[in-house]
């Protein structure tokens, strides 16, 4: 039976009775809810849940549960010439998202930030046959085993075509983002470049519910990871968290301005 955190979405496959703790959300970048852990079935959430869609462009489509769940993220399948990739994860695999995904051509991999969004990415693997890539510093956070899981080491993980994933660390060690170099370049940042709600500002975090800043060096090594790759765009972890314009200089000036708090 595999049965989900209500806070983070984070899948366990328990034989009876859920787990005590959710390993996460003790975390402190996580947290647990006044009112204590709780927890639900996947068939029961999908049961009550499912998957809202949008089209970015031609090639860009994010997946977003509904109502909201857990920590409410998206996903995104990006539709390439060489196979679909899907970035991030959701918790509810429906049978509308199935079928949906699979007239699409299906998942050739599934890549993913960081590990508030592992969810239920061996549910989504299975179904579609589709080889997991996470970066190995963040192993010790996945909660269920699978054939599919593939654990990257460096910097940088070439996935097929012009898709590269490129490990930052910050909130996590092994913090990633996708890069898409289509276009004038695309970059889906997860949690680990955070789009601020005007979309005109990015921020970097330790803790995002807990409030705790990552320190100036570490901000200044993401912002000048980014600045050695080509991109316009960035889409963040949450609805409505699009740059489409001038991406690359808003997050030079936004890490410039996070330094500058710091120091003062």
């Amino acid at each position: 039976m595999i049965t989900l955190c209500k806070t983070c979405g984070t899948a366990y496959e328990v034989s009876d009775t859920p787990p005590a703790q959710c390993a996460i959300c003790e975390d402190e970048r996580q947290y647990v809810p006044v009112g204590g852990q709780k927890w639900v079935d996947f068939d029961d959430l999908c049961a009550s849940h499912s998957n809202k869609w949008k089209q970015h462009d031609s090639t860009l489509l994010s997946i977003r549960t509904v109502p909201d769940f857990a920590i409410n993220q998206r996903a995104f399948l990006l539709l390439t010439p060489q196979g679909n990739i899907l970035w991030d994860c959701v918790a509810t695999l429906d049978a509308a998202t199935n079928m949906l995904i699979t007239a699409l051509g299906g998942i050739k991999a599934i890549a993913i930030s960081h590990p508030h969004y592992y969810t239920t990415m061996q549910d989504w693997a299975a179904a579609f046959n589709a080889p997991i890539y996470l970066h190995a510093n963040d192993r010790q956070w996945v909660m269920r085993d699978s054939p599919w899981l593939n654990f990257w080491e460096g910097d940088t993980l070439e996935l097929f075509g012009d898709v590269r994933v490129l490990r930052l660390g910050g909130h996590f060690a092994g913090g990633c983002v996708l890069h898409w170099a289509k276009e004038e370049g695309v970059v889906l940042s997860g949690d680990i470049v955070q789009v601020a709600p005007g979309a005109h500002t990015v921020s970097f975090m330790w803790s995002y519910p807990n409030m705790l800043p990552l320190p100036a060096t570490t901000v200044s090594h993401i912002v000048q990871r980014l600045s050695t790759v080509k991109f316009k765009k960035l889409y963040g972890a949450f609805e409505g968290r699009d740059i489409t314009q001038n991406a690359d200089d808003i997050v030079r000036r936004s890490g410039e301005k996070y330094i500058a708090c710091l120091k003062e």
